[in-house]
């Protein structure tokens, strides 16, 4: 007696999701070009503006260091200093900011978190790509609200704030006291120079035009 015939395997069919429906929308994944695409404008950014650094010896030459005769002659020395070495004062203010997070490890993770949630809740998450928690889809709006009341309460709830002013002072103070203590006599500065200092001004902040962002 012949064996009867031995059925085909069955193949798994998935069936194609709708482009709008829930499902599809917490399956898209962020929005990583656009995220990289940022990360690499301000890696860009940032090596642009330190190119038009001034030599740190120039800037520390103790034989430059004088007292000012006036508080006009003190206001003179600190805007030509502030032309001249403008990308210096710049790494001098950042490195006080990042002294005064890094002695705080606590508020550092904090500030990261919440800079953490801007970028991945907000700014690159893709635009078909709901926020969903415990259940519950949140539109925009209420993104962007919640976003904005944990901002304010981590800096003004926590010592994030604090620390930020307080780092941003001690940088604004040894700039205002370097700026008015050496002498601009021996520096020059030409109309390329004031062109190139206002261009790398608006090319950090370049990278806030990314595209796929919101910003």
């Amino acid at each position: 007696m012949a064996s009867a015939p031995t059925p085909p395997p069955l193949l798994p069919v998935t069936n194609p999701t709708p482009a709008g429906s829930p499902a599809a929308a917490s399956d898209a994944p962020i929005a990583t070009p656009a995220f990289r695409l940022f990360l690499s404008r301000i890696s860009d950014s940032a090596r642009r503006s330190l190119s038009d650094r001034r030599p740190w010896a120039e800037m520390v030459d103790r034989s430059a260091f004088s007292r000012p005769d006036s508080l006009s002659d003190a206001t003179t020395r600190l805007r030509r200093n502030l032309t001249y070495f403008r990308v210096n004062y710049t790494a001098v203010v950042a490195f006080a900011l990042g002294a005064s997070l890094l002695a705080h490890p606590f508020s550092l993770l904090i500030l990261l978190a919440v800079l953490s949630a801007w970028c991945f809740l907000y700014i690159f998450r893709a635009s078909d790509q709901p926020v969903a928690f415990f259940g519950r889809t949140f539109s925009d709006r209420e993104t962007l609200l919640g976003l904005i009341v944990a901002s304010i309460v981590a800096f003004f709830f926590t010592p994030v704030a604090s620390l930020i002013i307080s780092g941003m002072l001690v940088g604004g103070a040894i700039v205002a006291a370097h700026g008015a203590l050496r002498m601009p006599e021996d520096l020059f500065l030409d109309d390329a120079d004031a062109a190139n200092g206002n261009s790398a001004a608006q090319g950090l902040l370049s990278f806030l035009g990314a595209p796929g962002s919101r910003v």
